[in-house]
């Protein structure tokens, strides 16, 4: 599923105006039905609406909103935004609709407003600005939206909640922002959508299919996309019936320090769960015991230090190296760390105390091989890149670090995103707030090393790998709840994951 800028969505419109072909009013009314629909089968007609559009096209849409909801027998309230004396084509055409129904209560406002009240038990339906806003809501605007947030009435934003920009939100003033119970957008999620700070804005999330042209969609190329079930599944490698282990992919995990075994049992049992047919743990002395009785499937390759990664080690014999999950920090592990890197030849998956260790050497970043995988969360990724001030600048310093050394990062969260060189970022679909929780990024690191080494390419292996990540969480989430759910229940939905996208 793609996900369009702000000026894409509006050449998706043009498109689909041109090739329908329709009229822009007649697509708005199309929008505003669907709309209507969604209030409707949410909320009685016992329950008294206002309605608050703007000089442009969303407040088009809240005016026809306005007056399909009287038809349904409602009683709405409509005060439309007109400060400038300017209005978009299509609101002006919505504005005679409304004003020529009989018993509409309808109010332009040009200069002085006297607000309405909001009480408890009211729907306010929010039209004042939509996907088009560039700059941050002030004077009047932000007084009417600071208003609202401060009223007892629930909120249902059109496409999206007014002062939220549909990308960058840097820079914006959040108490001038629409915070919505339900936010009814058009065709596709908007980018903003995806980003945790932004869900106490958007509250509940539904998204109208309006019947936008299909090949507009095809033609426009978009920078981002969310994955779907249909994307995954066709990635899939299918095991030939006269395989063995020698033929399903030999993955290397350097992994635990002494007192953090837990991290390298996690990375090895998802390894051997994602289908790799050997899987050794390079690992300190001190933690052989623990790992030969929990891992009894993995090979033991035992560093000459008693409790940390002290020394690299060939790696001629393995097809994916997974280094970090619980490596420390030290500066013998972090030298040994380094030069594993630069000796390695097969794919690497590099995550966890590995990405520590090269936030500590930044000069170090420029020596990483050439498609290389990274799996940073958040703090990692900004202890690597620097602080960022909200998800949209971390994720474009990522989208910068995965084309400037060529590598593939995947940004873990709710909605865990890949950075690959060429600029592109896919968003994944899976996953849930059951899965934040210790170890689950040790897990995800497993996966990928396993993919890595059954001979996936880079790119499918984080496609396939952090998709089957968060739909095992998501099986797990089902089956027992989020509360309780650890990153060992990750491992033992894997099998249910994988049955359920190959057969």
């Amino acid at each position: 599923m793609k996900i369009f800028t702000s000026a894409q969505i509006h050449e998706l419109d043009k498109f689909t105006i041109e090739h329908e072909p329709i009229k822009s009013i007649d697509l708005m009314e199309r929008a505003a039905k669907a709309l209507t629909k969604a209030i409707t089968e949410r909320w009685r007609t016992a329950v008294p609406v206002v309605v608050f559009a703007g000089p442009g096209n969303n407040g088009g849409d809240a005016l026809a909103v306005a007056r399909m909801l009287q038809d349904e027998g409602y009683s709405v309230k409509t005060y439309l935004f007109n400060v400038e004396a300017h209005l978009s084509d299509d609101c002006r055409e919505n504005k005679r609709r409304l004003e020529e129904k009989r018993g509409s209560q309808f109010t332009e406002v040009t200069q002085e407003f006297d607000p309405p009240q909001l009480e408890s038990g009211m729907l306010v339906v929010d039209g004042l600005f939509g996907s088009g806003l560039n700059k941050p809501l002030s004077g009047g605007f932000a007084s009417l939206v600071k208003y609202i947030n401060a009223s007892a009435a629930e909120v249902v934003s059109i496409d999206i909640p007014s002062g939220l920009m549909t990308e960058d939100n840097t820079y914006n003033v959040r108490a001038n922002i629409i915070r919505a119970d339900v936010t009814l957008t058009l065709q596709h999620k908007k980018l903003c959508m995806l980003f945790a700070e932004n869900q106490s804005l958007i509250g509940e999330l539904k998204v109208l299919d309006i019947r936008l042209s299909r090949e507009g969609i095809e033609k426009i190329d978009a920078h981002y996309t969310m994955l779907e079930e249909s994307d995954v599944r066709p990635r899939l490698l299918r095991r030939d019936p006269f395989s063995h282990k020698g033929t399903m992919g030999n993955a290397l995990l350097i992994a635990g320090s002494y007192g953090m075994a837990g991290a390298a049992v996690l990375a090895a049992k998802a390894c051997l769960r994602s289908g790799a047919g050997k899987v050794t743990v390079h690992s300190p002395k001190k933690n052989v015991n623990i790992l030969q009785t929990t891992v009894p499937e993995a090979v033991l390759q035992i560093d000459r230090e008693e409790t940390t990664f002290s020394e690299a080690t060939e790696t001629e014999d393995f097809q994916a190296v997974g280094i970090g999950p619980g490596l420390g920090t030290t500066e013998q592990t972090s030298i040994a760390m380094i030069s594993q890197l630069r000796r390695t030849q097969c794919p690497i998956v590099c995550d966890a105390d590995a990405i520590n260790m090269l936030a500590n050497h930044h000069a170090w970043i420029q020596q990483l091989p050439k498609d290389i995988i990274l799996t940073p969360h958040p703090k990692e990724f900004d202890r690597l890149e620097g602080h960022s001030a909200d998800s949209f600048e971390r994720l474009s310093k990522a989208r910068d670090l995965a084309q400037r050394i060529s590598a593939y990062v995947i940004l873990k969260g709710h909605r865990t995103a890949l950075c690959c060189p060429d600029g592109h970022i896919v968003f994944n679909s899976t996953g849930n707030a059951g899965m934040a929780t210790a170890g689950s990024g040790d897990v995800l690191t497993g996966i990928l090393t396993a993919l890595l080494a059954r001979g996936y390419q880079h790119r499918d292996a984080c496609i396939v790998g952090m998709y089957l990540h968060g739909l095992a969480g998501d099986i797990a989430a089902r089956e027992m709840g989020e509360e309780s759910l650890i990153a060992s229940d990750i491992i033992k939905y894997l099998p249910k994951a994988f049955k359920r996208l190959i057969d």
